[in-house]
């Protein structure tokens, strides 16, 4: 069976690697694709690379017809999403990418975003969707919203130790590279190569950034007491992938089994053997997610490594992933391709 499915911000990145994934997946078929700014184009127009392919032209959302469609992926700007999801008919599903959803409670919603939420009524019924930790929520959900790639990566290197209490949850550095792509497709004066290229800088720090709002959220729940850890992303001068270096105290064995153990079975996560270091190289364009272990000099500490790509595990990738739970479909279905490398 083949599920109809439009995207809304298919002109920026995630939208794109969106289509990218879907134009191969065996039960899926875009029918809409919107684009506000790029209304009436086709997307090879857009995203050349894309030309091969026979889809619709862009439209803007008010003139897409969503009558058949089964299932919208929502790659809009943060704090759009809110006022386009809650207008969209009742039978469509919604896996939404953008920010708008991930944080349940209003008052931590305007804490980090600086307004209240506009449709706080679906707040309260958007599912979480870190795939591999909401499955079943997922499943029979409406409305999952996507986590921020950043959350993503902390959250796979760090979630199975603090439900298995092997690590102090007081001491949790958090240690994060990430691509240019995760800042959108937008013009912006310091993502400029001149401003960007050769160079490495902290941004966000001491304690702004607003994916800690996922990680305190999750963590804390996770704990069933507030954790609060310290993080730190950089912008590297490379288009996509995040690696986290995570530093946590706890015997380095059994961190590592407990990670082994908890990903053993998952499809995309990818547990190295004990000391091997993960490479942002090694899932280029994939949906996996590899995670090392590395014992500190230190007798009780240690460094948990994981990297995935910012714009397909930790955004259109997941999406995917999250759609083929909802549709009934295989979890793996159309995003077992190997990563790209060189």
């Amino acid at each position: 069976m083949s599920y109809n499915v439009a995207i809304l911000g298919a002109s920026g990145y995630t939208g794109a690697e969106l289509v990218r994934l879907i134009a191969t997946h065996p039960s899926m078929r875009i029918v809409g694709l919107s684009g506000n700014s790029k209304a009436g184009m086709a997307m090879a127009e857009v995203f050349p690379h894309l030309r091969h392919l026979d889809l619709p032209r862009l439209t803007t959302i008010e003139e897409m017809d969503l009558g058949g469609v089964d299932l919208v992926f929502c790659a809009l700007p943060h704090a759009t999403s809110q006022a386009v999801i809650k207008d969209l008919p009742e039978h469509v599903k919604i896996v939404d990418l953008s920010a708008d959803f991930r944080l349940r409670d209003g008052d931590a919603y305007e804490k980090w975003y600086g307004k209240p939420h506009a449709a706080p009524e679906l707040q309260q019924t958007a599912v979480y969707g870190l795939t591999e930790f909401y499955r079943e929520e997922i499943r029979t959900a409406r409305l999952v919203a996507g986590t921020g790639c950043n959350a993503a990566t902390g959250q796979y290197a760090l979630r199975p130790l603090i439900e298995a209490g092997v690590i102090d949850l007081d001491r949790i550095v958090i240690d994060l590279k990430a691509a240019v792509s995760g800042a959108g497709r937008s013009l912006k004066e310091n993502l400029l190569h001149a401003e960007l290229s050769e160079g490495l800088h902290a941004y966000a720090a001491g304690g702004t950034h607003r994916h800690l709002g996922e990680f305190d959220q999750e963590f804390s729940a996770l704990a069933g007491r507030p954790v609060q850890v310290q993080f730190t992303p950089h912008l590297i001068p490379a288009n996509r992938g995040i690696l986290a270096t995570v530093y946590v105290d706890g015997d380095a064995q059994a961190i590592h089994d407990t990670l082994a153990q908890a990903y053993k079975l998952e499809p995309f996560i990818e547990v190295l053997p004990m000391g091997q270091h993960p490479s942002i190289k090694h899932v280029r364009a994939s949906n996996f997610c590899h995670i090392g272990v590395v014992a500190d000099r230190v007798a009780g500490r240690a460094m948990v490594i994981a990297t995935l790509d910012n714009l397909t595990k930790g955004s259109s990738g997941q999406a995917v992933q999250n759609a083929n739970l909802m549709l009934g479909l295989l979890e793996t279905e159309g995003l077992m391709m190997a990563p790209v490398f060189p």
